[in-house]
């Protein structure tokens, strides 16, 4: 009978974990109704280039050139970038629980999450992430995207941690379900009480 390792970091998704998803399609169609644009047209032109702009491949100006700024608008880039980034909202009990755990159980906290590098820093500035979680191995800086296993390869890599000494937060099951095929433990988070559960269930539990 082999004896599970202990968990020693956790590997955390950004959006619909610790914050609100930055620019899902609620935020856009909050964007065509406030800009006045054809939510079905933003969103096609968002879905043939936004895995692109996750990718670090494009800046986020020429991402809202592709989607919104193709022809002449009656407001400004920085009108509408400022509403993107006004969509974020923080996870309060989130935070305060991988913190709590972190500082209990000597954690390291690595975030791996898809996200363009112009949203990913804002939201990491805004919300103090840098101030709990140890790295960003964010899409836009690794040049691949969840589910691409090659994003959670590279996150054991830096973190210098085998597979099953990491414990996987996502609120996106196909991305657990990925993940785990590395040997990582995940939770397929749905809401903070059943997360809190079965962190314990995984020996994280606050004292």
């Amino acid at each position: 009978m082999t004896t599970q390792q202990p968990i020693r970091a956790l590997f955390l998704d950004i959006g619909g974990v610790l914050l609100t998803n930055g620019w899902d399609r609620h935020a856009r169609q909050r964007a065509a109704q406030k800009f006045d644009l054809d939510y079905d047209q933003l969103n096609e032109r968002h879905h043939l280039t936004f895995d692109t702009y996750e990718s670090g491949k494009l800046s986020l100006d020429e991402y809202l050139t592709r989607i919104v700024f193709y022809q002449p608008r009656p407001y400004t880039r920085s009108e509408f970038t400022q509403f993107i980034m006004e969509q974020s909202e923080p996870f309060t009990d989130m935070i305060d629980l991988v913190c709590q755990l972190k500082a209990q159980h000597g954690l390291k906290l690595m975030a791996v999450n898809n996200e363009g590098r112009e949203i990913n820093e804002y939201r990491i500035r805004h919300f103090g992430l840098g101030n709990f979680i140890d790295a960003f191995v964010s899409s836009c800086y690794a040049h691949f995207r969840k589910p691409d296993t090659d994003i959670f390869q590279l996150a054991l890599d830096i973190a210098q941690l085998a597979p099953a000494q990491v414990l996987y937060i996502d609120d996106r099951m196909m991305f657990t379900e990925v993940a785990s095929t590395l040997g990582m433990q995940c939770i397929h988070h749905v809401d903070y009480a059943s997360t809190r559960q079965k962190l314990a269930k995984a020996g994280l539990v606050l004292g």
